[in-house]
């Protein structure tokens, strides 16, 4: 039987709750909650990579009930309502009536880019959709390889040149060919750049003036995919490409692999840029569309 996507959520998450609800666990219901807890409280946060920020917020909010009498009981669920409020519900991605619809993946090296192209990919093919790749990393041949399987794997069609050949006229023919074939999605896996190296991040911005030239408002989504396992590193990160292209949304993978999933929300705290994806594994299911009610609870140890 299948699990459900909540359950698949939950079992990725598993890492990172283990460091918060020990906590969330020893209060005693009906005990006011003390001092103790609170320190605890705000370590396995930290621990679970929220954030100096998000984590100061959580443990403020749990401090002013104090006054009330705040009680073991009770505490999860102020903790529930204030990461909640921390993330924003925006998975719909941007509107666009242009065809194709452009989405730019990006992120620096070993993020799991190609994979979740083919994944995406994937996922648009289950609706019906044509779907073109598009393989911009020109400079290692081993992404262009695996981009071909991924390719052959989702029933998508593959854009790509040999191996040192210029990105952008990759991505120009690729769009040309979408226009002419009737091709509704296009998904280019660009080339991983260090969030440092100012001439990889102009070439970024470069793709995006193309595609803007060959298709009204293209990119119409720019994704950067972050390694959960980076945790707080993934927020520079973030910060970087920004300034290259406009990012619409995060994916966030290898959750499954990490304590430190709560890293999620310091991005949508900081940046204000909403996650759109969660990889939880390496199936090709295991990419799954960001429900913020299903992460807290994942995160919190609730049952659905």
């Amino acid at each position: 039987m299948a699990l459900s996507v909540f359950k698949k959520l939950a079992r990725g998450l598993r890492r990172t709750r283990e460091t918060i609800t020990g906590t969330l666990q020893g209060a005693v219901a009906g005990e006011p909650v003390g001092e103790e807890t609170i320190d605890d409280l705000e370590a396995s946060l930290l621990a679970a990579d929220l954030g100096p920020e998000l984590t100061e917020e959580v443990v403020g909010a749990v401090r002013r009930k104090l006054a009330s009498g705040l009680r073991g009981d009770e505490l999860k669920a102020t903790v529930r309502e204030t990461l909640r409020g921390a993330l924003v519900s925006d998975g719909a991605g941007a509107a666009s009536s242009a065809t194709p619809r452009v989405v730019f993946v990006v992120g620096v090296n070993g993020g799991g880019k190609t994979t979740t192209v083919g994944k995406l990919a994937a996922r648009e093919r289950e609706r019906g959709s044509r779907v073109i790749v598009v393989a911009a990393d020109t400079f290692r041949a081993a992404a262009i390889e695996q981009l071909e399987r991924w390719a052959e794997r989702s029933g998508a069609e593959l854009v790509k040149q040999r191996e040192g050949s210029d990105p952008a006229a990759v991505v120009f023919d690729a769009l040309r060919a979408a226009r002419a074939r009737g091709v509704e999605t296009v998904l280019v896996d660009t080339a991983g750049r260090l969030h440092t190296k100012t001439n990889l991040m102009a070439e970024l911005a470069k793709l995006a003036r193309i595609a803007g030239r060959e298709v009204p408002g293209a990119p119409h989504e720019v994704l950067l995919v972050i390694d959960a396992t980076t945790g707080q590193n993934g927020l520079s990160q973030a910060a970087e490409f920004t300034r290259a292209a406009k990012l619409t949304g995060v994916v966030l993978t290898k959750l499954d692999g990490t304590a430190k999933g709560g890293v999620a929300l310091g991005i949508q705290r900081r940046l204000g840029v909403p996650i759109r994806y969660v990889g939880v594994g390496e199936a090709l299911d295991d990419l799954l569309e960001f429900d913020p009610d299903a992460f807290v609870d994942g995160l919190l140890g609730d049952e659905r």
